[in-house]
């Protein structure tokens, strides 16, 4: 697979990297308009060039990873399928959901997915095969906390992810459990939320909501400045017969007879877990090149979650 990515900033490089290291991959070019992503292309590779727009990026790849601000992906994601190539969309689809859905609605059937590491990630795949042992799934508990947000390592993002018009913990890390919750239980529907603001143009600082996965009653708190943690969650699936957790992302964990949580064997934490759930990500992009079937996130699972997301953040 030839790749290009559009947008080297946290999401576009972590990508890159991976896709460096993968076997399937060849990355034939970069567009990204900041000199400092241009400074930054150069240090980790000299083998990749920075095109001269995302015309070229579009045109010199098979697939195309869409890693830009939220506000530029319908545009890019249209300017990809127009082409003819695969699109790789980084979530948030976008912050407007009519102009979402009507993308979506206008894709059906093309070559695209949206970059939901869960599709792919060892420590979901083991809750998976773990699902057996609990029974019937009776309810699901998301819990996500912050220090601050942004996040230290998103400071160079902070110009919109700082902000409510694109940004906030929301959009940015309770997508990625809503859409595991949504894989698990079924489709969503909210059913109450409330999200509170500081003011100004700011994101929230915190929010609560009800919702249902299919059958299975959800529960969802966020908030930030409440742990010393950079970053906690907690993913909580209660069956007839038992509990599962997925905890910081990477730890599959079991409840025993004790009460106490027990992490599968090979659990590793987020850094060393992400490149082995990236390199999966990219072989099923390789896959949806060649017009296989794959499960990676389709467009209408992104938008079903950037409904019930922007619903919550709208309450």
């Amino acid at each position: 697979m030839q790749l290009s990515i559009i947008g080297l900033g946290i999401m576009g490089e972590r990508l890159l990297r991976a896709a460096l290291d993968h076997g399937g991959t060849r990355v034939v070019g970069v567009w990204d308009p900041s000199p400092a992503a241009a400074a930054r292309l150069a240090s980790i590779t000299g083998d990749v060039a920075m095109l001269e727009s995302a015309e070229a990026a579009i045109g010199a790849a098979d697939a195309v990873y869409v890693a830009s601000p939220p506000a530029s992906h319908i545009a890019l994601g249209q300017a990809v399928l127009g082409a003819g190539r695969s699109l790789f969309l980084e979530k948030p689809l976008a912050s407007d959901v009519a102009a979402a859905r009507a993308f979506v609605s206008a894709a059906s059937g093309q070559r695209a997915a949206v970059n939901f590491p869960m599709a792919s990630s060892p420590a979901v795949a083991q809750l998976r095969a773990w699902l057996p042992e609990v029974g019937e799934i009776r309810s699901i508990s998301i819990k996500v906390a912050f220090a601050a947000w942004p996040r230290a390592w998103q400071a160079a993002a902070a110009s919109w992810l700082a902000l409510r018009a694109e940004g906030g913990f929301t959009r940015e890390v309770v997508s990625h459990f809503l859409f595991l919750a949504q894989r698990l239980g079924g489709g969503l529907r909210l059913e109450q939320a409330h999200a509170e603001f500081p003011g100004g143009e700011a994101c929230e600082t915190a929010i609560t909501a009800r919702l249902m996965a299919g059958d299975v009653p959800v529960t969802l708190e966020g908030s930030v400045g409440t742990v010393a943690a950079e970053d906690h969650n907690l993913f909580v699936v209660t069956g007839t017969k038992g509990a599962l957790r997925l905890r910081d992302w990477s730890f599959a964990e079991r409840q025993g007879a004790d009460g106490g949580w027990h992490a599968a064997p090979d659990a590793l934490p987020n850094p060393q877990m992400r490149p082995l759930t990236l390199s999966r990500q990219l072989d099923k992009l390789a896959a949806l090149t060649r017009g296989e079937g794959v499960d990676l996130a389709t467009l209408e699972e992104a938008l079903a979650v950037q409904e019930v997301v922007e619903a919550i953040l709208a309450a």
